[in-house]
């Protein structure tokens, strides 16, 4: 059986959902950037890409019509590229790369692009499709096949006797873990920039307007997080 390696990576960094720089960004324009970049980066002829794999939780809006193909036609990558998506929820992106891996070590191609992505802030509103999307059929058979993530780990936090006093300090060495790995550059590499139209909302006129932003690294984090600062938040689930 044959060897699949990586020869390249490349992202965007991630933004903050609703309130970041990609707030307003179509899911095939930051595959597509990671794809062309990728592909630059392994300094390969883009027609040799023989499928795109992407993996996405919500497939819908710009998510949805595969977002593989997608990806591939947003990369700039020849029409002769076939692509496809994955859904595994949580497990998506890696999944991709996991299908793409097995696919070149049983020799059926040589070379893909695979990844995953999110556009939390174009696909979870209210503009979510939500017409008949539970399964009366399933739910007579698992009442508890589509409880969300969040009563997912209530249930663990239970049945393992994980204490919130653990979950403050893992989230606390989490925060410290990338706020120096973020000093350090050590994610500089691996993000591509990206330039995008945040949209702004104003609270107080309700009105939105747009502005240009570079995103250069991940947003999300807090490096100024403290215990204290966690264990003053108030549960969002149960009590």
């Amino acid at each position: 059986m044959r060897e699949a390696v990586i020869v390249s990576t490349a992202r965007t960094g991630m933004g903050k959902s609703f309130r970041g720089a990609l707030n307003n960004t179509e899911a095939p324009a930051m595959g597509g950037h990671v794809v062309r970049a990728a592909v630059e980066r392994a300094g390969i002829d883009p027609a040799s890409v023989e499928d795109v794999i992407f993996g996405a939780a919500a497939q819908q809006g710009t998510q949805a019509y595969n977002l593989g193909r997608l990806c591939a036609v947003a990369g700039g990558l020849p029409d002769s590229v076939p692509g496809m998506a994955i859904e595994r929820q949580c497990s998506s992106g890696l999944m991709s790369i996991a299908w793409a891996a097995k696919s070149i070590m049983c020799n059926e191609i040589d070379i893909a692009v695979a990844g995953g992505l999110e556009s939390i802030s174009l696909v979870q509103t209210k503009h979510k499709n939500a017409f008949r999307n539970v399964s009366q059929t399933v739910l007579d058979i698992d009442p508890t096949a589509y409880i969300p993530m969040i009563e997912t780990a209530e249930i663990v936090a239970e049945r393992y006797g994980v204490s919130r006093e653990a979950q403050d300090l893992y989230s606390l060495q989490s925060q410290q873990r990338v706020a120096a790995a973020q000093q350090a550059g050590l994610f500089a590499d691996e993000i591509v920039p990206f330039k995008a139209s945040m949209s702004v909302f104003n609270k107080e006129t309700k009105e939105t307007t747009f502005k240009d932003v570079l995103l250069e690294k991940d947003e999300c984090n807090r490096p100024t997080t403290t215990l204290e600062s966690l264990s003053a938040l108030e549960p969002v689930w149960k009590d």
